[in-house]
Protein backbone atom coordinates (compact mmCIF):
# COMPACT_ATOMS: atom_id res chain seq x y z
CA UNK A 1 0.00 0.00 0.00
CA UNK A 2 1.10 3.58 -0.52
CA UNK A 3 1.97 5.74 2.50
CA UNK A 4 -0.62 5.25 5.23
CA UNK A 5 -3.15 7.96 5.97
CA UNK A 6 -2.15 9.78 9.16
CA UNK A 7 -4.83 8.17 11.36
CA UNK A 8 -3.58 4.68 10.41
CA UNK A 9 0.17 5.32 10.43
CA UNK A 10 0.88 3.54 13.73
CA UNK A 11 -1.97 1.02 13.54
CA UNK A 12 -1.84 -2.74 13.02
CA UNK A 13 -4.29 -4.21 10.52
CA UNK A 14 -5.70 -7.45 11.92
CA UNK A 15 -8.32 -9.90 10.70
CA UNK A 16 -10.74 -11.93 12.79
CA UNK A 17 -13.99 -13.87 13.01
CA UNK A 18 -16.10 -13.43 16.15
CA UNK A 19 -19.21 -15.42 15.16
CA UNK A 20 -18.84 -19.05 14.10
CA UNK A 21 -19.67 -22.53 15.33
CA UNK A 22 -18.48 -26.10 15.69
CA UNK A 23 -19.59 -29.18 17.64
CA UNK A 24 -19.39 -27.21 20.91
CA UNK A 25 -23.18 -27.04 20.73
CA UNK A 26 -24.79 -28.00 17.45
CA UNK A 27 -22.48 -27.94 14.47
CA UNK A 28 -19.59 -29.95 13.08
CA UNK A 29 -15.92 -30.31 13.91
CA UNK A 30 -14.17 -30.23 17.27
CA UNK A 31 -13.29 -27.06 19.14
CA UNK A 32 -9.63 -27.96 18.74
CA UNK A 33 -9.98 -28.25 14.95
CA UNK A 34 -11.86 -24.95 14.83
CA UNK A 35 -9.05 -23.17 16.70
CA UNK A 36 -6.37 -24.77 14.51
CA UNK A 37 -8.23 -23.62 11.40
CA UNK A 38 -8.56 -20.12 12.82
CA UNK A 39 -4.87 -19.94 13.67
CA UNK A 40 -3.94 -20.63 10.03
CA UNK A 41 -5.43 -17.36 8.76
CA UNK A 42 -6.75 -15.12 11.56
CA UNK A 43 -5.27 -12.80 14.20
CA UNK A 44 -8.18 -12.98 16.66
CA UNK A 45 -11.23 -15.23 17.06
CA UNK A 46 -14.17 -16.30 19.18
CA UNK A 47 -15.78 -19.74 18.80
CA UNK A 48 -19.39 -19.06 19.76
CA UNK A 49 -21.49 -21.99 20.89
CA UNK A 50 -25.29 -21.80 20.69
CA UNK A 51 -26.49 -21.27 24.25
CA UNK A 52 -30.10 -20.15 24.64
CA UNK A 53 -33.37 -19.31 22.87
CA UNK A 54 -35.82 -17.77 25.35
CA UNK A 55 -38.71 -17.46 22.87
CA UNK A 56 -38.17 -20.71 20.99
CA UNK A 57 -41.25 -21.80 19.00
CA UNK A 58 -43.72 -24.05 20.75
CA UNK A 59 -43.50 -27.80 20.00
CA UNK A 60 -44.65 -28.48 16.46
CA UNK A 61 -44.33 -31.72 14.52
CA UNK A 62 -43.19 -29.87 11.39
CA UNK A 63 -40.16 -28.27 13.09
CA UNK A 64 -39.67 -30.57 16.07
CA UNK A 65 -36.29 -31.74 14.76
CA UNK A 66 -35.11 -28.10 14.81
CA UNK A 67 -36.27 -27.67 18.41
CA UNK A 68 -34.63 -30.94 19.39
CA UNK A 69 -31.17 -30.22 18.01
CA UNK A 70 -31.21 -26.74 19.55
CA UNK A 71 -32.07 -28.08 23.00
CA UNK A 72 -29.44 -30.80 22.72
CA UNK A 73 -26.85 -28.24 21.61
CA UNK A 74 -27.68 -25.84 24.44
CA UNK A 75 -27.30 -28.64 27.01
CA UNK A 76 -23.99 -29.72 25.49
CA UNK A 77 -22.50 -26.21 25.67
CA UNK A 78 -23.64 -25.78 29.28
CA UNK A 79 -22.06 -29.10 30.25
CA UNK A 80 -18.77 -28.44 28.46
CA UNK A 81 -18.32 -24.73 29.26
CA UNK A 82 -15.45 -25.28 31.77
CA UNK A 83 -13.59 -27.56 29.34
CA UNK A 84 -14.17 -25.04 26.56
CA UNK A 85 -12.56 -22.28 28.63
CA UNK A 86 -9.51 -24.45 29.31
CA UNK A 87 -9.14 -25.26 25.61
CA UNK A 88 -9.44 -21.59 24.60
CA UNK A 89 -6.75 -20.62 27.10
CA UNK A 90 -4.48 -23.32 25.74
CA UNK A 91 -4.66 -21.94 22.19
CA UNK A 92 -4.58 -18.26 23.14
CA UNK A 93 -1.38 -16.33 22.38
CA UNK A 94 -1.48 -12.73 23.55
CA UNK A 95 1.16 -11.71 21.01
CA UNK A 96 -0.19 -13.29 17.83
CA UNK A 97 -3.53 -15.11 18.21
CA UNK A 98 -6.01 -13.64 20.68
CA UNK A 99 -9.00 -15.79 21.64
CA UNK A 100 -12.17 -14.34 23.18
CA UNK A 101 -14.70 -16.58 24.96
CA UNK A 102 -18.26 -16.17 23.76
CA UNK A 103 -21.67 -17.67 23.06
CA UNK A 104 -24.84 -16.96 21.10
CA UNK A 105 -28.41 -16.20 22.14
CA UNK A 106 -31.32 -16.49 19.69
CA UNK A 107 -34.29 -14.15 19.90
CA UNK A 108 -37.35 -14.12 17.67
CA UNK A 109 -38.50 -10.81 19.13
CA UNK A 110 -35.26 -8.83 19.10
CA UNK A 111 -32.79 -10.63 16.86
CA UNK A 112 -29.83 -12.83 17.73
CA UNK A 113 -26.76 -11.67 19.66
CA UNK A 114 -23.17 -12.88 19.91
CA UNK A 115 -21.83 -12.26 23.41
CA UNK A 116 -18.07 -11.84 23.87
CA UNK A 117 -16.14 -11.61 27.12
CA UNK A 118 -12.97 -9.55 27.10
CA UNK A 119 -11.17 -11.96 29.40
CA UNK A 120 -11.43 -15.62 30.33
CA UNK A 121 -14.27 -15.06 32.78
CA UNK A 122 -18.04 -15.05 32.76
CA UNK A 123 -20.65 -17.72 32.28
CA UNK A 124 -23.53 -18.37 29.90
CA UNK A 125 -26.33 -15.87 30.51
CA UNK A 126 -29.84 -17.29 30.31
CA UNK A 127 -31.67 -14.00 29.73
CA UNK A 128 -35.42 -13.79 29.07
CA UNK A 129 -34.96 -11.18 26.32
CA UNK A 130 -32.33 -8.93 24.78
CA UNK A 131 -33.17 -6.02 27.13
CA UNK A 132 -32.78 -8.49 30.03
CA UNK A 133 -29.44 -9.56 28.56
CA UNK A 134 -28.26 -5.95 28.53
CA UNK A 135 -29.27 -5.51 32.18
CA UNK A 136 -27.30 -8.58 33.17
CA UNK A 137 -24.27 -7.45 31.22
CA UNK A 138 -24.47 -4.08 32.98
CA UNK A 139 -24.49 -5.87 36.35
CA UNK A 140 -21.37 -7.82 35.32
CA UNK A 141 -19.69 -4.61 34.16
CA UNK A 142 -20.20 -3.10 37.61
CA UNK A 143 -18.15 -6.04 38.91
CA UNK A 144 -15.38 -5.50 36.38
CA UNK A 145 -16.44 -8.08 33.80
CA UNK A 146 -16.36 -6.46 30.33
CA UNK A 147 -18.46 -7.77 27.45
CA UNK A 148 -19.90 -7.03 24.01
CA UNK A 149 -23.20 -8.32 22.61
CA UNK A 150 -23.38 -7.54 18.90
CA UNK A 151 -26.35 -8.27 16.60
CA UNK A 152 -25.79 -10.70 13.77
CA UNK A 153 -27.60 -11.77 10.55
CA UNK A 154 -29.88 -8.83 11.27
CA UNK A 155 -31.67 -8.84 7.89
CA UNK A 156 -34.43 -11.30 8.78
CA UNK A 157 -37.83 -9.77 9.45
CA UNK A 158 -38.37 -8.52 12.99
CA UNK A 159 -40.15 -11.25 14.90
CA UNK A 160 -38.33 -14.00 13.00
CA UNK A 161 -34.84 -13.42 14.45
CA UNK A 162 -34.20 -10.16 12.57
CA UNK A 163 -33.06 -7.09 14.50
CA UNK A 164 -35.54 -5.06 16.53
CA UNK A 165 -34.13 -1.54 16.37
CA UNK A 166 -36.22 -0.42 19.36
CA UNK A 167 -34.21 -2.75 21.63
CA UNK A 168 -30.82 -2.25 19.98
CA UNK A 169 -28.31 -0.63 22.36
CA UNK A 170 -25.00 0.65 20.98
CA UNK A 171 -23.41 0.40 24.42
CA UNK A 172 -23.43 -3.39 24.08
CA UNK A 173 -23.32 -3.60 20.28
CA UNK A 174 -20.65 -1.09 19.15
CA UNK A 175 -20.61 -2.87 15.79
CA UNK A 176 -23.18 -4.90 13.84
CA UNK A 177 -22.58 -7.87 11.58
CA UNK A 178 -23.14 -6.64 8.03
CA UNK A 179 -22.17 -9.90 6.33
CA UNK A 180 -22.03 -13.63 7.03
CA UNK A 181 -22.85 -16.88 5.24
CA UNK A 182 -26.52 -15.94 5.84
CA UNK A 183 -26.11 -13.01 3.46
CA UNK A 184 -25.46 -9.26 3.33
CA UNK A 185 -27.56 -6.97 5.53
CA UNK A 186 -26.38 -3.66 4.06
CA UNK A 187 -29.61 -2.87 2.20
CA UNK A 188 -32.59 -4.53 0.54
CA UNK A 189 -30.82 -5.32 -2.74
CA UNK A 190 -27.18 -6.33 -2.61
CA UNK A 191 -24.47 -8.75 -3.63
CA UNK A 192 -25.19 -11.59 -1.17
CA UNK A 193 -28.94 -12.29 -0.72
CA UNK A 194 -30.35 -14.19 2.27
CA UNK A 195 -30.99 -17.77 1.11
CA UNK A 196 -31.39 -19.72 4.37
CA UNK A 197 -34.70 -21.49 5.06
CA UNK A 198 -35.48 -18.74 7.60
CA UNK A 199 -36.44 -16.45 4.71
CA UNK A 200 -35.26 -13.40 2.81
CA UNK A 201 -34.11 -10.07 4.18
CA UNK A 202 -36.43 -7.20 5.09
CA UNK A 203 -35.70 -3.49 4.52
CA UNK A 204 -36.54 -2.50 8.11
CA UNK A 205 -33.96 -4.99 9.37
CA UNK A 206 -31.04 -3.67 7.32
CA UNK A 207 -27.91 -1.71 8.19
CA UNK A 208 -29.08 1.25 6.14
CA UNK A 209 -32.46 1.34 7.88
CA UNK A 210 -30.67 1.45 11.24
CA UNK A 211 -28.50 4.32 10.01
CA UNK A 212 -31.62 6.18 8.86
CA UNK A 213 -32.93 5.98 12.44
CA UNK A 214 -29.82 7.79 13.70
CA UNK A 215 -28.07 4.84 15.36
CA UNK A 216 -24.27 4.91 15.63
CA UNK A 217 -22.46 1.60 15.06
CA UNK A 218 -19.56 0.04 13.18
CA UNK A 219 -19.64 -2.70 10.55
CA UNK A 220 -18.21 -6.19 10.90
CA UNK A 221 -18.14 -9.42 8.92
CA UNK A 222 -18.17 -12.97 10.30
CA UNK A 223 -18.66 -16.40 8.80
CA UNK A 224 -21.39 -17.89 11.05
CA UNK A 225 -19.73 -21.05 9.79
CA UNK A 226 -21.06 -24.26 11.39
CA UNK A 227 -18.28 -26.69 10.47
CA UNK A 228 -15.34 -25.75 12.65
CA UNK A 229 -13.70 -23.26 10.29
CA UNK A 230 -13.56 -19.64 11.55
CA UNK A 231 -12.53 -17.31 8.75
CA UNK A 232 -13.76 -19.73 6.06
CA UNK A 233 -12.93 -17.89 2.84
CA UNK A 234 -15.83 -16.07 1.20
CA UNK A 235 -18.24 -16.27 4.14
CA UNK A 236 -17.18 -13.05 5.89
CA UNK A 237 -14.36 -11.63 7.99
CA UNK A 238 -13.67 -8.49 10.04
CA UNK A 239 -10.80 -6.11 9.33
CA UNK A 240 -9.65 -4.22 12.43
CA UNK A 241 -7.32 -1.24 12.82
CA UNK A 242 -5.74 -1.67 16.23
CA UNK A 243 -3.02 0.00 18.30
CA UNK A 244 -1.43 -3.44 18.70
CA UNK A 245 -1.96 -7.19 18.46
CA UNK A 246 -2.70 -7.73 22.16
CA UNK A 247 -6.09 -8.31 23.82
CA UNK A 248 -6.42 -4.83 25.31
CA UNK A 249 -5.68 -3.11 21.99
CA UNK A 250 -8.07 -5.34 20.02
CA UNK A 251 -10.87 -4.81 22.55
CA UNK A 252 -10.35 -1.05 22.46
CA UNK A 253 -10.49 -1.03 18.65
CA UNK A 254 -13.74 -3.06 18.69
CA UNK A 255 -15.31 -0.62 21.14
CA UNK A 256 -14.19 2.34 19.02
CA UNK A 257 -15.69 0.83 15.84
CA UNK A 258 -12.38 0.71 13.95
CA UNK A 259 -13.79 -2.27 12.07
CA UNK A 260 -14.81 -3.07 8.53
CA UNK A 261 -16.62 -5.95 6.87
CA UNK A 262 -15.10 -8.14 4.16
CA UNK A 263 -16.45 -10.98 2.07
CA UNK A 264 -13.13 -12.82 1.84
CA UNK A 265 -10.11 -11.17 0.21
CA UNK A 266 -8.03 -9.26 2.79
CA UNK A 267 -8.69 -5.86 1.24
CA UNK A 268 -6.66 -3.25 3.15
CA UNK A 269 -8.99 -0.29 3.56
CA UNK A 270 -8.09 3.09 5.06
CA UNK A 271 -10.63 5.89 5.18
CA UNK A 272 -10.67 9.28 6.93
CA UNK A 273 -13.18 12.11 7.01
CA UNK A 274 -11.62 15.44 8.04
CA UNK A 275 -8.73 13.35 9.38
CA UNK A 276 -10.90 11.09 11.55
CA UNK A 277 -10.67 7.31 10.98
CA UNK A 278 -13.58 4.94 10.36
CA UNK A 279 -15.91 4.57 13.32
CA UNK A 280 -15.36 8.12 14.56
CA UNK A 281 -18.04 10.55 15.75
CA UNK A 282 -17.04 14.15 14.99
CA UNK A 283 -18.52 17.65 15.10
CA UNK A 284 -20.33 18.77 11.92
CA UNK A 285 -18.44 21.05 9.56
CA UNK A 286 -19.33 22.66 6.25
CA UNK A 287 -16.40 21.05 4.39
CA UNK A 288 -15.96 17.27 4.44
CA UNK A 289 -12.60 16.07 3.13
CA UNK A 290 -12.56 12.33 2.47
CA UNK A 291 -9.32 10.42 1.91
CA UNK A 292 -9.24 6.77 0.84
CA UNK A 293 -6.35 4.29 0.56
CA UNK A 294 -7.05 0.77 -0.67
CA UNK A 295 -4.94 -2.26 -1.43
CA UNK A 296 -7.13 -4.97 -2.88
CA UNK A 297 -6.77 -8.72 -2.87
CA UNK A 298 -7.32 -8.54 -6.62
CA UNK A 299 -8.02 -5.91 -9.27
CA UNK A 300 -10.45 -3.27 -7.98
CA UNK A 301 -13.61 -2.59 -9.97
CA UNK A 302 -14.95 0.52 -8.21
CA UNK A 303 -15.08 2.34 -4.87
CA UNK A 304 -18.24 4.06 -3.61
CA UNK A 305 -18.73 6.85 -1.10
CA UNK A 306 -22.11 6.38 0.60
CA UNK A 307 -23.65 9.38 2.39
CA UNK A 308 -26.85 8.88 4.39
CA UNK A 309 -27.47 5.64 2.44
CA UNK A 310 -27.09 7.34 -0.95
CA UNK A 311 -24.28 6.87 -3.46
CA UNK A 312 -22.71 10.33 -3.78
CA UNK A 313 -19.38 9.53 -5.48
CA UNK A 314 -17.87 6.61 -7.37
CA UNK A 315 -14.28 6.04 -8.46
CA UNK A 316 -13.94 3.39 -11.17
CA UNK A 317 -11.26 1.90 -13.38
CA UNK A 318 -11.66 4.74 -15.90
CA UNK A 319 -10.51 7.22 -13.23
CA UNK A 320 -7.21 5.45 -12.56
CA UNK A 321 -4.05 6.21 -14.55
CA UNK A 322 -2.23 3.28 -16.19
CA UNK A 323 1.53 3.82 -15.89
CA UNK A 324 4.01 1.94 -18.02
CA UNK A 325 5.06 -1.46 -16.70
CA UNK A 326 8.57 -1.43 -15.23
CA UNK A 327 11.07 -4.29 -15.28
CA UNK A 328 10.21 -5.27 -11.68
CA UNK A 329 6.62 -5.14 -10.48
CA UNK A 330 4.51 -5.76 -7.40
CA UNK A 331 1.56 -8.05 -8.04
CA UNK A 332 -0.68 -10.77 -6.58
CA UNK A 333 -0.26 -14.47 -7.38
CA UNK A 334 -3.45 -16.37 -6.51
CA UNK A 335 -3.45 -20.14 -6.94
CA UNK A 336 -6.86 -21.81 -6.58
CA UNK A 337 -7.43 -25.59 -6.29
CA UNK A 338 -10.56 -27.73 -6.60
CA UNK A 339 -13.15 -28.76 -9.19
CA UNK A 340 -13.15 -32.37 -10.37
CA UNK A 341 -15.74 -35.11 -10.06
CA UNK A 342 -18.63 -34.41 -7.71
CA UNK A 343 -18.61 -35.91 -4.20
CA UNK A 344 -14.93 -36.87 -4.30
CA UNK A 345 -12.28 -35.55 -1.93
CA UNK A 346 -8.78 -34.74 -3.20
CA UNK A 347 -5.83 -34.16 -0.85
CA UNK A 348 -3.25 -31.68 -2.13
CA UNK A 349 0.41 -31.10 -1.36
CA UNK A 350 1.68 -27.93 -3.02
CA UNK A 351 4.93 -26.03 -3.19
CA UNK A 352 4.63 -22.58 -4.74
CA UNK A 353 7.62 -20.35 -5.45
CA UNK A 354 9.23 -17.65 -7.54
CA UNK A 355 12.22 -18.01 -9.87
CA UNK A 356 13.31 -14.51 -8.79
CA UNK A 357 12.07 -11.74 -6.53
CA UNK A 358 10.50 -12.04 -3.08
CA UNK A 359 7.24 -12.78 -1.27
CA UNK A 360 5.97 -9.75 0.65
CA UNK A 361 2.83 -11.25 2.21
CA UNK A 362 1.00 -14.59 2.28
CA UNK A 363 -2.80 -14.74 2.39
CA UNK A 364 -4.29 -18.23 2.80
CA UNK A 365 -7.77 -18.54 1.31
CA UNK A 366 -8.94 -21.73 2.99
CA UNK A 367 -12.57 -22.79 3.22
CA UNK A 368 -14.48 -25.01 5.62
CA UNK A 369 -17.07 -27.55 4.55
CA UNK A 370 -20.44 -26.41 3.30
CA UNK A 371 -22.65 -27.98 5.96
CA UNK A 372 -24.76 -26.07 8.47
CA UNK A 373 -27.40 -27.95 10.45
CA UNK A 374 -26.76 -31.24 12.30
CA UNK A 375 -28.96 -33.09 9.80
CA UNK A 376 -26.63 -32.25 6.88
CA UNK A 377 -23.61 -34.38 7.72
CA UNK A 378 -21.56 -36.45 10.12
CA UNK A 379 -19.61 -34.41 12.66
CA UNK A 380 -16.79 -37.00 12.57
CA UNK A 381 -16.62 -37.30 8.81
CA UNK A 382 -13.15 -38.14 7.46
CA UNK A 383 -11.66 -38.12 10.95
CA UNK A 384 -11.46 -34.37 11.46
CA UNK A 385 -12.09 -30.87 10.13
CA UNK A 386 -8.54 -29.48 10.16
CA UNK A 387 -7.54 -29.97 6.53
CA UNK A 388 -5.52 -26.92 5.49
CA UNK A 389 -2.05 -25.83 6.65
CA UNK A 390 0.63 -23.56 5.24
CA UNK A 391 4.17 -22.42 5.97
CA UNK A 392 6.63 -20.07 4.33
CA UNK A 393 9.93 -21.83 3.65
CA UNK A 394 12.01 -18.84 2.54
CA UNK A 395 11.70 -15.46 0.81
CA UNK A 396 10.62 -17.09 -2.45
CA UNK A 397 8.50 -20.10 -1.57
CA UNK A 398 5.61 -21.43 0.48
CA UNK A 399 4.20 -24.89 1.05
CA UNK A 400 0.63 -25.79 1.82
CA UNK A 401 -1.56 -28.85 2.14
CA UNK A 402 -5.32 -28.95 1.88
CA UNK A 403 -8.28 -31.07 0.81
CA UNK A 404 -10.80 -30.11 -1.86
CA UNK A 405 -14.19 -31.78 -2.27
CA UNK A 406 -15.26 -30.40 -5.66
CA UNK A 407 -18.06 -27.91 -6.11
CA UNK A 408 -21.43 -29.29 -4.94
CA UNK A 409 -23.23 -27.40 -7.71
CA UNK A 410 -22.50 -24.85 -10.39
CA UNK A 411 -23.00 -21.84 -8.12
CA UNK A 412 -21.20 -22.82 -4.89
CA UNK A 413 -17.42 -22.46 -4.86
CA UNK A 414 -15.73 -25.03 -2.60
CA UNK A 415 -12.16 -24.45 -3.75
CA UNK A 416 -9.07 -23.85 -1.62
CA UNK A 417 -6.25 -21.45 -2.40
CA UNK A 418 -3.45 -19.16 -1.39
CA UNK A 419 -2.52 -15.67 -2.55
CA UNK A 420 0.99 -14.21 -2.52
CA UNK A 421 1.77 -10.53 -2.72
CA UNK A 422 5.10 -10.49 -4.51
CA UNK A 423 7.74 -8.26 -6.00
CA UNK A 424 9.47 -9.87 -8.97
CA UNK A 425 10.94 -9.20 -12.40
CA UNK A 426 8.43 -9.28 -15.23
CA UNK A 427 10.57 -11.87 -16.96
CA UNK A 428 10.51 -14.25 -13.97
CA UNK A 429 8.26 -17.29 -13.47
CA UNK A 430 6.02 -18.83 -10.86
CA UNK A 431 6.98 -22.41 -10.14
CA UNK A 432 4.59 -24.93 -8.60
CA UNK A 433 4.62 -28.56 -7.64
CA UNK A 434 1.01 -29.77 -7.36
CA UNK A 435 0.76 -33.33 -6.04
CA UNK A 436 3.97 -34.11 -7.90
CA UNK A 437 3.02 -32.32 -11.11
CA UNK A 438 5.52 -29.59 -12.03
CA UNK A 439 4.17 -26.36 -13.48
CA UNK A 440 6.16 -23.29 -14.57
CA UNK A 441 4.12 -20.19 -15.27
CA UNK A 442 5.77 -17.07 -16.78
CA UNK A 443 4.64 -13.94 -14.97
CA UNK A 444 4.09 -12.19 -18.31
CA UNK A 445 1.53 -14.88 -19.18
CA UNK A 446 -0.40 -14.26 -15.93
CA UNK A 447 -0.37 -10.50 -16.45
CA UNK A 448 -2.31 -11.20 -19.66
CA UNK A 449 -4.88 -13.48 -17.99
CA UNK A 450 -5.63 -16.56 -15.89
CA UNK A 451 -4.25 -19.99 -16.68
CA UNK A 452 -5.81 -23.33 -15.69
CA UNK A 453 -4.67 -26.95 -15.63
CA UNK A 454 -5.74 -30.41 -14.47
CA UNK A 455 -4.07 -33.16 -12.50
CA UNK A 456 -5.44 -35.69 -14.98
CA UNK A 457 -7.92 -35.72 -17.81
CA UNK A 458 -11.46 -34.42 -18.10
CA UNK A 459 -13.36 -34.06 -14.80
CA UNK A 460 -10.16 -34.48 -12.78
CA UNK A 461 -9.19 -32.06 -9.98
CA UNK A 462 -8.00 -28.77 -11.42
CA UNK A 463 -5.99 -25.68 -10.53
CA UNK A 464 -6.15 -22.07 -11.64
CA UNK A 465 -3.54 -19.32 -11.57
CA UNK A 466 -5.59 -16.13 -11.50
CA UNK A 467 -4.60 -13.13 -13.56
CA UNK A 468 -1.76 -11.17 -11.94
CA UNK A 469 -2.98 -7.55 -11.62
CA UNK A 470 -0.63 -4.65 -12.09
CA UNK A 471 -0.07 -2.41 -9.10
CA UNK A 472 -2.29 0.42 -10.31
CA UNK A 473 -5.17 -2.07 -10.62
CA UNK A 474 -5.19 -3.12 -6.95
CA UNK A 475 -3.71 -0.09 -5.13
CA UNK A 476 -5.89 2.99 -5.26
CA UNK A 477 -5.72 6.31 -3.41
CA UNK A 478 -8.00 9.29 -3.88
CA UNK A 479 -9.47 12.36 -2.17
CA UNK A 480 -12.95 13.82 -2.48
CA UNK A 481 -14.60 16.79 -0.80
CA UNK A 482 -18.26 17.16 0.07
CA UNK A 483 -20.20 19.99 1.73
CA UNK A 484 -23.02 20.05 4.24
CA UNK A 485 -24.21 21.22 7.65
CA UNK A 486 -26.27 18.28 8.91
CA UNK A 487 -25.68 15.26 11.14
CA UNK A 488 -24.65 13.03 8.27
CA UNK A 489 -22.82 9.71 8.03
CA UNK A 490 -20.42 8.46 5.35
CA UNK A 491 -18.93 5.05 4.63
CA UNK A 492 -16.82 3.46 1.89
CA UNK A 493 -17.81 0.42 -0.17
CA UNK A 494 -15.27 -1.44 -2.33
CA UNK A 495 -15.96 -3.95 -5.08
CA UNK A 496 -13.24 -5.99 -6.78
CA UNK A 497 -13.52 -7.45 -10.27
CA UNK A 498 -13.70 -10.94 -8.71
CA UNK A 499 -16.82 -9.90 -6.71
CA UNK A 500 -15.06 -9.64 -3.36
CA UNK A 501 -16.23 -6.66 -1.29
CA UNK A 502 -15.38 -4.45 1.68
CA UNK A 503 -17.49 -1.97 3.69
CA UNK A 504 -15.86 0.51 6.09
CA UNK A 505 -17.51 1.51 9.34
CA UNK A 506 -19.06 4.96 8.91
CA UNK A 507 -17.79 8.27 10.20
CA UNK A 508 -20.62 10.19 11.86
CA UNK A 509 -21.21 13.92 12.15
CA UNK A 510 -23.04 14.58 15.42
CA UNK A 511 -23.70 17.81 17.28
CA UNK A 512 -22.49 17.99 20.87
Amino acid sequence: MKTHLDSYENQSLLFGDLHNHCALSYGHGSLEDALKNAREQLDFVSITGHAHWPDMPEPDERIQYIIDFHEEGFAKLKRDWPRMMDTLKGFNDEDSFVVFPGFEIHSNADGDRTILYKNFEGEIIYADSIPDLHERLAALKSKGVESIAFPHHIGYRTGTRGINWSTYDAEWGPFIELLSMHGCSESSENTRPFLHSMGGSDWESTIQYGLSLGHVFGFSGHTDHHSGHPGSYGHGVTGLWSDGRDRQSIWKALQERRTYALTGDRIQLEYTLNGAPMGSVITPSASREIKVNIQGGGAIDYVDIIKNNELVHRVSQTDIDSPEVSDTIRTLIYLELGWGERNKATPWEVKLGLSAGRIIRVEPRFRGREVVSPVEGDANEDGGFYDSKWSQKDARSVRFSTVTRSNPNNSTNASQGICLEVEMPVGASIQANLNGKEETMPLERLIAGARTGHLGGMDSPAYRFHRAPLRHEFQWSFDWTDHGEEEDNYYIRVRQQNDQWAWSSPVYFRKA
